[in-house]
């Protein structure tokens, strides 16, 4: 039941929902607010004041709007709408007030902060700052806090504006930072010095309003008016957060999210904030030949002819790996079905049912997990699989939905019901009554670990039953960026991988690196990092990383994105559309596109869901299979050994190796006196 009320802004007459705070209320009026504690995705603390306005009949001062509501408001004594002034003098001489009360410690190091040019505070200062001081004693100075890798710290900036520590405790899930003393002796630390445990703590940078906080790898390495910001769409799992890669010259210098309200909001997980030194190293930017044992350089028209000598009149199998965008997929499967033989994009032996979208897409979106009642995990670690996603949860759960676990207990930072770790928990759970969840809103969430076993297709037809006698929404929840995308396009194999290889001579691997390639076929790798691939490789074709070449990506809930190139390739490493396109020439089945665009024209032409950007198809419930088999016995295990090193791209940066070895440091048992 909608309350709305009216309000006069600065003359202005609008009217908006009575549990609006005045803050929220200007901005719908298009009157920007000034404000350092408040953020929107937060919940409300009041205690920056830097977003005072005046409110006329109210108390003779000024008014904090991110901690009013428009319903407390009292109307004018004829009834006419509340009165909220933000540009009166009472206003601007409170603003300059309290800028100046923040200004009285802080260090004022502009030149050699990394906030610098995209500081709230040097952006506030100038409009409500002065340009003296009254200030005469010595400025307060705190001690930096360790919080570990990613994050480095300058306290003394800090104008205590709480926005770590409510995010670390509401969105991310740990109780690690919080804020001691008293007046001056106020400052926020980390409890007994702890550095935080979280794979979301990134984002604290983001929501710093000063240079407390800033990126500890991106230190002293470049200022924001020297990048070149591209948009882009992450690779590091399958949410598909939307982010913006900074570069600078040839090099990326960092990682940040963009907003997407219905995907990722704006957050994005350490790994994929953090990935970037890992395109630097480990590259492949030059083709390689194996001979007697060893692989040697060589140009790219002599690896093609070894290629083409290698594939003529023999039995091909071709491999999609987790990385690979829609575009290369859908040119390999046309390469390697025009020579006969099969392509496979499940690696990982999940029994995800092709052709049947709402079989490994799912029905629901990521957004349905806001409005769920109930929430039930089956075989999956969201934490570990999509940190951004599993902090959707968390918040859902703190609004009050039900959370239930079928799989490993794990930290998810929040409360569930744990019904067991194996299959007979699952058909259990199956066999409830489900009538109660009637008026509910359900939603079952089921990950790649629970559908990887012989019995995928059994699993799954649970789920699918569960799913049906609650009336609730599924979502599929996958590890890899590439796969949705590669099953769109029809990169699968009946049978799987298994059947994919059975008697094939040649394996055409692009980027799989997750698994091993049996020994005896020729193996020609494709792919942009000299990682467990490579290794096995006898040639290399050395291929764009993802933020070197444009390409679509279609996230776990089915929404086709597109990622843009925000750099070039090191060496003579080429795009791998490009490479598949020169390859089916030497071989005389030269694909029918020249370009990039011809390719998406083919490709929006054969599954036309593709060319719909930031669209999530509806996909009708999916049928259960009738051969699925019964369940077998066992614990469901986990689809991510560990969390930092999931891909070669991961495994190429030192700093995921550091984070790495300290998550496994973190989970040892504690002695005694901790």
């Amino acid at each position: 039941m909608s309350d709305l009320r009216k309000l006069n802004i600065d003359g202005t007459v609008i009217e908006v929902e009575g549990a609006m705070t005045l803050i929220q209320a200007c901005e719908v009026a298009g009157i920007e607010i000034p404000r350092f504690c408040y953020h929107e995705r937060l919940s409300i603390a009041g205690n920056c004041r830097m977003c005072l306005v005046e409110v006329v009949g109210g108390p003779p001062k000024p008014t904090a709007s991110c901690a009013m509501q428009v319903r407390d408001l009292r109307p004018g004594k004829d009834g006419e709408p509340p009165v909220v002034k933000t540009n009166s003098p009472m206003v601007k001489k409170a603003r300059e007030g309290v800028m100046e009360f923040l200004l009285i410690n802080h260090p004022l190091d502009c030149p050699i902060c990394d906030q610098a040019g995209e500081c709230d505070l040097q952006d506030q200062a100038m409009a409500y700052g002065v340009d003296f001081s009254r200030f005469r004693e010595p400025k307060r100075a705190t001690e930096d806090l360790n919080l570990g890798p990613l994050v480095e710290t300058h306290m003394t900036r800090c104008i205590s504006c709480t926005r770590c520590v409510r995010f670390t405790t509401e969105v991310a899930g740990i109780h690690q930072m919080g804020q001691t003393g008293r007046g001056e002796d106020s400052e926020i630390t980390s409890y007994l010095g702890e550095t935080l445990s979280s794979n979301m703590q990134g984002n604290i940078i983001d929501l710093c309003p000063v240079g407390a906080l800033v990126s500890k790898p991106y230190s002293f390495t470049a200022r924001p008016w020297e990048l070149t910001k591209t948009e882009s769409i992450d690779v590091m799992d399958a949410l598909g957060s939307n982010i913006r890669v900074d570069t600078k010259g040839r090099d990326v210098m960092r990682i940040l999210p963009r907003n997407h309200d219905d995907v990722n909001e704006e957050w994005i997980n350490d790994k994929s904030r953090f990935v970037f030194d890992g395109l630097r190293r480990q590259r492949l930017d030059t083709p390689y030949i194996r001979e007697n044992g060893k692989l040697r350089r060589a140009e790219w028209p002599e690896a093609l002819a070894a290629v083409v000598a290698a594939m003529k009149g023999r039995k091909v199998a071709g491999l999609v790996g987790d990385l690979a965008p829609v575009e290369a997929a859908y040119a390999l499967k046309q390469l390697i079905e025009g020579l006969g033989g099969h392509v496979e994009c499940r690696t990982d032996g999940a029994k995800l049912p092709a052709g049947d979208r709402a079989g490994y897409v799912g029905t629901a979106t990521i957004a349905d997990i806001d409005m769920a009642d109930k929430i039930l995990l089956i075989g999956t670690n969201p934490r570990a699989e999509a940190p951004v996603l599993n902090s959707r949860i968390r918040r859902a759960w703190s609004r009050g939905a039900d959370v239930t676990l079928v799989g490993q207990a794990v930290d998810l930072t929040y409360d569930y019901e744990h019904m067991g770790t194996d299959r007979g928990a699952l058909d259990h759970v199956a066999g409830l009554d489900m009538a109660p969840l009637a008026d509910k809103r359900c939603l079952v969430v089921v990950g790649q670990a629970a559908l990887a076993g012989d019995d995928g297709v059994a699993v799954l037809a649970a789920v699918q039953g569960i799913v049906t006698k609650s009336n609730a929404k599924l979502l599929i929840l996958h590890t890899a960026a590439a796969r949705v995308g590669a099953m769109d396009v029809g990169a699968v194999t009946d049978g799987g991988m298994a059947a994919a290889l059975d008697g094939a001579e040649v394996v055409y691997n692009l980027g799989t690196d997750e698994v091993d390639v049996p020994a005896g076929p020729f193996v020609i790798y494709q792919g942009s990092h000299g990682d467990r691939g490579a290794h096995r490789a006898d040639v290399i074709l050395p291929s764009a990383a993802y933020t070197e070449e444009g390409g679509l990506f279609v996230n776990t809930e089915g929404r086709p994105q597109l990622a843009l190139r925000a750099s070039f390739p090191p060496g003579q490493a080429k795009e791998n559309w490009a490479i598949l396109r020169a390859l089916s020439a030497e071989l005389d089945a030269t694909l029918p596109f020249d370009s990039l665009a011809a390719l998406r024209r083919a490709l929006v032409a054969d599954h036309p869901h593709l060319g719909q950007i930031d669209v999530v198809p509806v996909n009708e419930a999916a049928a259960i299979a009738a051969d699925a088999g019964p369940l077998g016995s066992g614990d469901f295990g986990q689809a991510v050994a560990s969390y930092y090193l999931t891909n070669p791209i991961a495994r190429a940066s030192t700093l995921m190796a550091e984070l790495s070895a300290n998550a496994a440091v973190r989970v040892t048992d504690k002695i005694a006196a901790e």
